[in-house]
């Protein structure tokens, strides 16, 4: 219990507060993907109703696999640990401890990648960013043994702070008795719940809640039926909670964010009627109505009956063809649900947005259409990298840490994870366009010359290689492997041009004298074999 209260009383007081959020989030995922919060009372033998439009499903998987890309890259790594050189020169280091510190925590980097990699974790990921446009909430649960676990706002609640800060959670499961320890179990009546519920396997009602304590720590426990779960209890830092609260949006002052379909619900909406509108209008002008005149000599059966190409007595005007004549009204309707299908195509980042319609469309248009809207997305990623990214790598690298498969890393501010996807990924693509301008600015005014003989080419490539989050060892020489090869072909280029001039016997004289100046012997001619 936390203050007298338990987890279902804490669950029951703020199941209230969230009813608004839930019943928007219902209304977002009516018009996009239906199943992603469903309607109260749901159960398997739900029928879901489909949308007339699929520009909202479509959108959210495309949104949410934007952010799965940017914020959780293959093969690359999404972090990285950065070394205090303040704090490391406060402790004695110098420039050759902080590269061997550098390298040692490359390799923690890559070790914690491996297990992002192997742990399958963009699964469950891209479906709480699913849930992040459509609601604007989820709760992301890290448990010991591994993997990620999705709670969608239905099934539980969180109470927040005036500045964000997580107060407590309570979520609310529903499971078989069978899966309980048997001390708890025994303690639960299953013959009236079989007699309550009319089944032979019922369920009950598993609350979990965790509670912030005046010391920063966070208070754990789980309960059925009223009765403490033994073994559950216990105590997190707030940097070990596995309980993550995600928002799409933070609003000041409010326990629950926005998602992104809310903002645009409205054209939603009116999409949906204009679609279902035009759909009906369509069908009704295919189906298709032959109307003949009751007082004219040309019978009904007649027509009905004979075969085509066969001759029927009667006159071409008795036969006439039911029309609606409403092509204008069904133009209109059209135009206007294209505009608004094109604004939506604009907020979801759809490729659809990215080229105009026109006959020509330049590379360098549709590039920088598509970096004005992947920057669209500047305030999903600051909060999902402080309030996702960070926890959920500082959790891993505690969890292996405690499996004895990491290093512990040092205490205090000397090292820290630093997030260098979402928006620190924005920032390097605007420095590489900044960069690129420069250099082709200074080639259009100066000449190709100019950039050979001011611009650092070595600096160049690294920092065009910093921005696009390349790892550049073993790709590109050194300056000192770059002298080397030009002195060893300039060597090459003289040698040709002497053995033109003056022969081999020159080229031998002058390859004896070389080594002679270096100490070395010239090699002594073989005898003639007998």
């Amino acid at each position: 219990m936390y203050n007298g209260k338990t987890a279902k009383s804490l669950y029951s007081e703020c199941e209230t507060l969230r009813q608004t959020y839930l019943e928007r989030a219902r209304d977002c995922a009516e018009l996009t993907i239906p199943t992603l919060v469903p309607p109260e009372g749901h159960s398997y033998a739900t029928k879901y109703e489909t949308p007339y439009q699929g520009i909202g499903a479509r959108g959210v998987n495309n949104l949410a696999s934007k952010l799965l890309l940017t914020l959780f890259p293959p093969n690359s790594p999404f972090f990285r640990l950065s070394v205090d050189r303040y704090k490391l020169r406060e402790m004695g280091g110098d420039d050759e401890s902080k590269t061997e510190l550098e390298k040692a925590l490359s390799e923690i980097e890559r070790t914690v990648m491996r297990e992002v990699e192997t742990s399958a974790l963009r699964v469950p990921v891209f479906e709480a960013l699913k849930h992040l446009v459509v609601s604007g909430n989820v709760l992301v649960f890290t448990p010991k043994e591994g993997g990620i676990r999705v709670f969608q706002l239905e099934n539980y609640i969180v109470k927040r702070d005036p500045f964000g800060n997580v107060l407590h959670i309570a979520t609310k499961e529903t499971i078989s008795p069978t899966a309980l320890p048997e001390e708890v179990r025994s303690q639960i009546n299953v013959e009236a719940l079989q007699r309550q519920s009319g089944h032979s396997e019922p369920t009950v009602e598993l609350y979990t809640a965790v509670c912030r304590e005046d010391d920063g720590r966070f208070y754990v426990w789980q309960e059925v039926e009223g009765n403490a779960i033994p073994g559950t209890e216990g105590y997190f830092k707030e940097e070990d909670n596995p309980y993550i609260a995600l928002r799409y949006s933070r609003v000041d002052g409010e326990d629950y964010g926005r998602g992104l379909v809310e903002e645009y619900l409205g054209d939603l909406k009116s999409l949906e009627a204009l679609t279902q509108s035009i759909v009906k209008l369509a069908a009704a002008s295919a189906n298709i109505k032959i109307l003949v005149d009751p007082n004219g000599t040309t019978k009904a059966k007649a027509l009905a009956e004979s075969p085509s190409g066969a001759f029927v007595s009667g006159r071409s005007s008795d036969v006439s063809v039911m029309q609606l004549d409403k092509f204008a009204d069904l133009r209109v309707a059209k135009e206007v649900a294209e505009a608004i299908e094109q604004r939506l195509s604009y907020a979801f980042l759809l490729n659809a947005a990215v080229q105009r319609n026109a006959e020509r469309v330049t590379a360098e248009e549709i590039r920088f259409m598509a970096q004005e809207l992947e920057s669209a997305l500047g305030g999903a990623y600051s909060i999902l990298s402080q309030e996702f990214q960070l926890p959920l790598v500082t959790r891993i690298m505690e969890r292996m840490a405690k499996e004895k498969r990491l290093p512990k890393l040092p205490k205090g501010e000397l090292v820290k994870p630093m997030i260098v996807t979402g928006v620190e990924a924005l920032g390097r693509g605007n420095d590489l366009n900044k960069l690129d301008m420069f250099v082709a600015g200074v080639g259009q005014i100066f000449g190709p010359e100019a950039i050979q003989q001011y611009v650092n080419v070595s600096d160049y490539l690294n920092r065009r290689a910093t921005s696009l989050g390349i790892d550049t060892e073993g790709l590109i020489r050194s300056q000192e492997d770059v002298q080397a090869e030009m002195q060893e072909q300039q060597q090459q280029m003289m040698m040709a041009q002497m053995a033109e001039k003056l022969g081999p016997q020159a080229i031998r004289s002058a390859t004896e004298a070389g080594m002679a100046d270096q100490g070395e012997a010239p090699a002594e001619p073989e005898s003639p074999q007998a």
